[in-house]
């Protein structure tokens, strides 16, 4: 599916139910586009996937969802001017459903890989009308259904309600109907009844006579019809060609060589032709006669220039074959055609005998195959005249530009001159280049655009990281959203302080020295980083040679005394450990009541104030290398747990006095 068809999910699913949302569908389908182009094909799958993630999001039902997507759909695409074209169908809803098949015909030449349903009307009365619908994609039904309420509400003033009469292999909420496949098991079709009020539609085709003029005109030859119109086929009952003109004729034995030339006029459209659109159709006179609106394209079916073909061709007696009493006009212009295109080919078919080295494939040692002529394609109408009681089909060849025209072995003089198919073709190769630029160009600027994307995601990240390595995540969130009050207090914390020694002699002048303080520094710095469990453990700042971190703050633990204590004789074993030549730790810890909070604005940190800190630092400073110094508080609470502390005794504490105090020996056993 293109692009264009998701971008309408996302945009409104975004409006609807919100970014978060969007969030978690992506995440359930894991999805890894942030964005999508609307030129470019994305898979098929997508679509029901993430209508079953929103279901799973929001609670509603698939069915729903895939409704919901075809009504955004309709919205989204007025964004582009599509709902111009749209109301420029007819003037009644009925006029769209027989014109939505030639819309997406139509659109082919804007997305050309578009993969479109076949739609047709089949029943029509004041109360609604019933349509036929196939597609090679499954699970849609419900998709169409949310299209067609949109269009009906927001194109024609209409009400309507929808629902499947009949369905075959739809997966996703199919049943089993009558309807049989005509071409394999994986073609959906699904046959829908539209309620809506359609009086005034049905009381303007019952009130609608032909103009007097146009009784009195007389009928018109066929002769003449084939020659102003040179593609067309004239079909009876049993949709066998009567009649066809020069150009239908020419081109068959173009791409059939070493075919009898009589065998087109009287054999089945169906033996000559594929039916491309209307998809699955039945070629029949009955079918086809409900289907006057409907564009028609069929693909010639050709035998290819293989060497059967081409014998056949080279060696057809042209000189002595009957053209005057075995073919009409247009057919024997069409021999002559063919005479000059075997005269043209036999000169290359003798050539080709001797194969150069550059003919050779390397991976087979075998002469590759010609690629010959491609298959033309027809478009057209169906209709019936009554006074020949047939059915004509008059067409013209699907061509966007001049590699294609040469491609299926025509030129510009065989194009109807009246028409404006020579135009378009000149247009389109004329534009070609220029849209091919258009949509590089576009390409790169999504390309860029989302490689802009994820590169602001990638500087998103980075910053969050390091705001939340200066601020704890709950508090830069709060900060985020413009919340004054970023100070807190914390009944009861613990506060470690670690303080590295002997790593620089501050009476020495040399650098090298001072860079080897550095180093050690930002090693034993580094290790304590590593034993900083989140949330158990946050670290708050370092200054100097002193590590500083708490534990119960920011996020509050009625286990700090004892995480802090981990932390000491974690630290304690890995220091040494790295076996640093004279460097030593010494530890202290304090527990306690601290007001915590952002502070500065250039280079914002959270710190923690209180007396409770003061005396940590006290600890910490008064300590022994090697040694971790308790409070009396904290080492009253762990050594209830289970931790083996020994008592020091009264030390001398600045702007404390006499405190007794504890060393931590052991964790608990």
């Amino acid at each position: 599916m293109y692009g264009m068809l998701y971008e309408s999910v996302q945009h409104y699913i975004q409006q609807e139910y919100g970014m978060e949302t969007w969030r978690k569908v992506c995440q359930i389908v894991d999805c890894k586009h942030q964005s999508f182009k609307t030129h470019q094909i994305y898979p098929d799958k997508l679509m029901p996937d993430f209508a079953a993630a929103l279901s799973a999001s929001t609670g509603e039902s698939f069915d729903f969802c895939m409704n919901f997507f075809g009504r955004c759909f309709v919205r989204f695409f007025s964004n582009f001017g599509y709902d111009k074209m749209i109301r420029s169908t007819g003037r009644y809803f009925c006029d769209f459903l027989q014109s939505i098949d030639n819309i997406h015909v139509q659109m082919r030449f804007t997305y050309p890989k578009m993969k479109s349903p076949s739609m047709q009307l089949t029943n029509m009365d004041d109360d609604g009308a019933v349509i036929l619908y196939r597609s090679g994609r499954t699970g849609m039904s419900k998709y169409l259904i949310g299209q067609m309420t949109e269009v009906a509400k927001e194109f024609y003033g209409l009400d309507m309600t929808a629902y499947v009469l009949e369905s075959q292999n739809d997966i996703c909420g199919g049943t089993a109907g009558p309807i049989k496949l005509t071409d394999g098991p994986l073609t959906v079709i699904v046959k829908y009844r539209l309620d809506f009020d359609n009086r005034d539609y049905m009381a303007k085709r019952v009130n609608v006579i032909a103009h007097p003029s146009q009784l009195k005109m007389p009928s018109v030859d066929l002769n003449v019809f084939l020659e102003l119109f040179p593609f067309t086929i004239v079909l009876d009952h049993d949709m066998k060609i009567t009649l066809a003109g020069e150009k239908i004729v020419e081109t068959w034995i173009l791409h059939n060589p070493g075919v009898n030339p009589k065998s087109f006029i009287g054999s089945h459209i169906m033996d000559r032709f594929k039916c491309r659109r209307p998809k699955d159709t039945q070629v029949e006179w009955e079918t086809i006669l409900q289907m006057r609106t409907v564009l028609f394209e069929f693909e010639l079916i050709r035998t290819g220039h293989n060497r059967a073909a081409y014998d056949a061709a080279l060696n057809f007696d042209f000189d002595t074959f009957d053209e005057a009493s075995s073919l009409n006009e247009a057919q024997a212009m069409a021999l002559a055609s063919a005479k000059e295109f075997s005269v043209e080919h036999a000169k290359e078919e003798a050539s080709a005998l001797t194969t150069s080295k550059d003919e050779i494939d390397p991976a087979t040692g075998q002469r590759r195959h010609s690629v010959g002529l491609r298959s033309i394609l027809l478009k057209g109408q169906m209709f019936y005249i009554k006074d020949v009681d047939s059915l004509i089909f008059l067409c013209s060849p699907l061509i966007e530009n001049l590699d294609e025209l040469h491609g299926i072995g025509l030129y510009l003089n065989d194009l109807n001159p009246h028409g404006l198919s020579r135009e378009l073709v000149m247009a389109g190769w004329q534009h070609c280049s220029k849209l091919e630029i258009m949509f590089e160009k576009e390409e790169q600027r999504s390309d860029e655009l989302e490689k802009s994307l994820e590169l602001a995601d990638s500087w998103k990240r980075q910053g969050d990281e390091l705001l939340y390595s200066m601020i704890p995540r709950p508090i830069a969130e709060r900060m985020r959203k413009s919340e004054e009050h970023v100070c807190q207090s914390f009944e009861e914390v613990s506060v470690i302080f670690i303080e590295v020694l002997n790593v620089y002699d501050s009476g020495s002048n040399n650098i090298q020295d001072a860079m080897q303080a550095v180093t050690t520094l930002n090693k034993v710095f580094s290790a304590l980083d590593e034993e900083i469990i989140s949330p158990f453990v946050y670290k708050v700042e370092t200054v100097g040679m002193v590590y500083m971190a708490v534990s119960g703050a920011p996020d509050i633990n009625p286990l700090h005394a004892e995480h802090a204590c981990d932390l000491a004789l974690r630290v304690m074993k890995k220091v040494k450990a790295h076996a640093l030549p004279g460097v030593a730790i010494r530890v202290g810890i304090n527990s306690g009541p601290v007001v915590a909070g952002v502070v500065g604005m250039k280079v914002p940190r959270y710190c923690l104030f209180g007396d409770t800190v003061n005396t940590a630092s006290r600890m910490e400073s008064s300590s022994d290398p090697w040694m971790i110094q308790l409070s009396n508080y904290t080492a009253l609470k762990v050594r209830k747990v289970g931790y083996k502390v020994e008592a020091r005794g009264f030390v001398k504490v600045k702007g404390k006095g006499e405190m007794e105090t504890y060393w931590l020996l052991e964790g608990p056993e």
